[in-house]
């Protein structure tokens, strides 16, 4: 629901921190509903958040949005489109104040081409993130609506954010109505 990567943060916060980098890989402030990327707009850039609550979606031609993830401290964004060569696939926006690690695409490129410890890291995200992307899948295949809502809203509270309905109802894949009910149903007034 919330995805956090403690070891690749620390990896990426002590990168930023040598005397090498410390002049390249920066900290951005991004206030709540401030866009990190744009979908469709060329990324220049890999962000690692090092503070704060975003929410990757994608944005279908029906104009409908789909949340695959809510991403916090340690994930990282723009990769995937830098090494494919391709836009950005989600727009990702904060919800709560983030601070995040800005690193250029040269320095990116640079990483990729020298550092075989920043390629193992680099590996070991993207492995998990398939491997997420197929334990939500499986989730919401074999549990109900209202199972996943409970999590939903378990997350909200733990995280003390607020979550509009609309969100849930792009993260959980189904309309506003049958949010609505389900809300209903969990609450015990149906």
């Amino acid at each position: 629901m919330l995805r956090i990567n403690i070891s690749f943060f620390s990896y990426i916060e002590t990168l930023a921190n040598t005397d090498v980098f410390s002049d390249k890989i920066l900290l951005q402030k991004y206030k709540p509903k401030e866009y990190l990327l744009h979908q469709g707009d060329p990324v220049t850039k890999v962000i690692v958040i090092n503070e704060g609550i975003t929410k990757c979606f994608i944005t279908e031609e029906n104009g409908k949005e789909y949340i695959p993830e809510f991403l916090s401290t340690g994930e990282i964004m723009g990769e995937i489109e830098i090494m494919g060569k391709k836009n950005c696939l989600a727009s990702v926006e904060a919800i709560s104040e983030v601070t995040a690690y800005i690193i250029p695409l040269s320095v990116f490129e640079h990483l990729l081409k020298t550092d075989i410890t920043f390629n193992n890291a680099l590996l070991e995200v993207e492995a998990l993130r398939v491997y997420h992307t197929s334990q939500k899948a499986s989730f919401q295949q074999l549990y109900t609506v209202e199972h996943a809502l409970e999590k939903l809203l378990e997350l909200q509270e733990k995280q003390q954010l607020k979550i509009s309905k609309e969100d849930m109802a792009s993260y959980l894949g189904i309309t506003t109505r049958t949010l609505n009910r389900a809300l209903k149903k969990i609450s015990g007034e149906e």
